[in-house]
């Protein structure tokens, strides 16, 4: 019964305003009484009937909420036989609940639109060779599918043959499409804009990209942040206060229609519902503009942001260097011997300079690796055609006791003013190839930095494990405040931790791989994703698509989300007060219109938090 009545609180709602409005008609134009109090009567009782069901709900587990205080006050009203005020009172709590869940859907809107673009079906090639269309839930890894113009792309995967543009809005919050052929990676939930391709599974179902996007999203926004816990802790006393007050008025006053009142004024409604909303619809903007916030936590420490520490190479850096200069040391006639041991020892490595390394030498003849020993911050030593092969930095060429020649040392201070991470290779304890590797600073990142330091960010710090002259080039170029250089992990750890110890709110921006260590510690770990399953699972913040253009748009969004808050607060309780405080200072003051205003000031920090939803960093 209890279900069922709760189940038909909308249409209670409807019943009861025609019901009063037929009360009022009967008794204004009609000067019928009796079927004007009857009227009054029948809608108090069903207004108030799922309005008590919640109450004892509530206090089944020794939770006095509000629908206890309005129960308690509608009951009153009855017993004094103040049928306007009691039939007025438990229709404006219902209707003001409908208007309130109205628009908290609205506010979850980002959840809404991303589920309604996660895909439904696929074009499978079934075993003898014909695509037919599946339910996407019956793709597994490995299988072939079809995309056509149009389409949505059903999984995660790899594309085999094929070209065409895809609109990525739904992961990167970028609507201009990109291109994508042979071996080009496309996610679950993107829209192939032109073109036809094939593609390999790689992720399906809730292991997609698109699939742990909708996950974090709700569970950020069913999280809860401090300012929430802290008012559900003072809901928990301040009810039961209501309660006591209202008590002692009627044994001073004896007055108790003044105690119903006071009952109704002090409903903490717009309190409890302002911090979340707030929450929600911050949460989900960012997650329409590419922007992951995994927690409302984290809108409160984003949001007081003192420092932000940046890794180098592909978060600054569009991790994607290239050889920029070279230098042959020895016998020249065994260059291409040295660069083929070369490439196989950088072929066991997936770090971006080693990549770079591969690229540039091109295709050469395989040696086979043995006795790989990677040095932590320094390199990898290996065994290759009978041979021990040193590949990394300075400090790795130290350690294997490899001398540098004044020549030698005069290259890599000069390959260093000039901003290149450095690979030195040495055969058997020689110094053979210097190269001088550069990473290009990605578009636009001098501006977005600007922005930040606007938007309150005091310093701005690169921590990277290349040479020092690299970084201090690449923060003179960006205006950086602090640089440093020959960092290893747990050298970025320490600063951190230093900088955290001196009382400031750090946020650390890496790829999510590397530097997860940093990433964990610092009170915010903002992660350049490009969906990557890493970068989603150690981070605070992912930025999809590793667009660094997003995270001026992040911060903004966490302040304005945190300032929305504070308003909501401040409205909350300024009616309350003032409300209560009419009570005693004027005559106007009734149930009918407390209730009223207590419902309109629920709607107003829900109508403020929902300007959350359409927020844009002005520039």
């Amino acid at each position: 019964m209890q279900k069922f009545i709760l189940g038909k609180k909308n249409q209670i709602t409807l019943l009861s305003a025609i019901l009063i409005a037929s009360g009022f008609i009967s008794e204004l134009v009609f000067h019928n009484e009796e079927i004007a109090i009857w009227s009054l009567v029948i809608a108090s009782i069903l207004g108030v009937a799922p309005i008590i069901i919640q109450a004892y709900q509530a206090l089944k587990v020794k939770v006095v909420s509000i629908d206890v205080l309005v129960t308690i006050a509608v009951l009153g009203a009855f017993f004094i036989k103040n049928f306007e005020e009691s039939a007025i009172v438990t229709f404006l709590f219902l209707f003001g609940a409908f208007l309130e869940q109205r628009t908290l859907n609205q506010t979850r809107s980002a959840i809404k639109e991303l589920t309604e673009m996660a895909p439904e079906s696929a074009l499978k090639q079934m075993e003898n060779g014909e695509f037919e269309e599946v339910e996407v839930d019956e793709v597994d890894v490995g299988d072939i599918l079809l995309v056509k113009t149009g389409a949505k792309v059903p999984v995660d995967g790899t594309v085999l043959t094929g070209e065409g543009h895809i609109n990525e809005a739904s992961i990167t919050g970028e609507s201009l499409p990109v291109n994508k052929k042979k071996d080009s990676k496309v996610f679950a939930g993107t829209i192939l804009e032109n073109g036809t391709v094939q593609i390999i599974a790689d992720r399906v179902g809730e292991d997609t990209t698109f699939g742990k996007i909708i996950e974090l999203v709700e569970e950020a926004q069913d999280s809860k942040s401090e300012a929430e816990r802290f008012i559900d802790r003072f809901s928990k006393y301040y009810t039961p206060a209501v309660l006591v007050l209202s008590a002692i008025v009627w044994l001073i006053s004896r007055d108790i229609e003044l105690a119903i009142t006071i009952l109704v004024l002090g409903c903490p409604g717009a309190l409890v519902i302002g911090v979340p909303v707030s929450n929600v619809a911050g949460i989900g903007n960012g997650a329409k503009h590419g922007v992951l916030l995994k927690g409302s936590e984290v809108i409160s420490d984003f949001s007081r942001l003192d420092t932000m520490v940046f890794d180098k190479t592909g978060t600054l850096t569009i991790g994607n260097p290239k050889v920029a200069d070279k230098e042959i040391y020895g016998d020249t006639d065994k260059v291409d011997e040295v660069l083929a041991y070369l490439a196989s020892v950088e072929k066991e490595s997936d770090h971006p300079l080693a990549n770079a390394v591969v690229e540039y030498i091109g295709d050469t003849k395989p040696y086979r690796v043995d006795k790989t020993d990677v040095v932590k911050g320094g390199g990898i030593v290996a065994e290759v055609d009978g041979h021990r092969v040193a590949v990394g930095n300075v400090a790795l060429m130290e350690e294997e006791n490899v001398q540098l020649n004044q020549k030698m040392r005069a290259d890599i201070d000069k390959f260093e003013v000039n901003g290149n991470s450095l690979v030195l290779t040495a055969v058997d304890g020689e110094l053979k190839v210097l190269m001088g590797i550069r990473d290009q600073i990605r578009p636009g990142v001098k501006e977005d930095l600007q922005r930040l330091k606007r938007l309150g960010v005091k310093n701005l710090v690169v921590l990277s494990g290349d040479n020092q002259g690299t970084v201090d080039l690449v923060a003179r170029e960006l205006g950086l405040t602090e640089a440093h250089g020959h960092m290893l992990p747990e050298d970025k750890q320490a600063y951190i931790k230093d900088l955290q110890d001196k009382g400031q709110i750090v946020a650390f921006v890496g790829d999510g791989v590397n530097d997860s260590p940093s990433l964990a510690l610092a009170q915010i770990g903002i992660a350049m994703g490009s969906g990557t399953d890493v970068a989603i699972e150690t981070s605070d913040v992912v930025l999809m698509n590793s667009n660094f253009s997003r995270l001026p748009h992040a911060l903004g969004l966490t302040k304005a989300t945190a300032r929305n808050m504070r308003q909501n607060i401040i409205i909350a309780v300024g009616v309350v007060l003032v409300l209560l405080a009419s009570v005693f200072f004027s005559e106007w003051m009734n149930m009918s219109i407390g209730m009223l205003v207590h419902e309109g000031s629920i709607l107003a920090v829900i109508l403020n938090g929902m300007r959350l939803i359409g927020y844009k960093l002005r520039y």
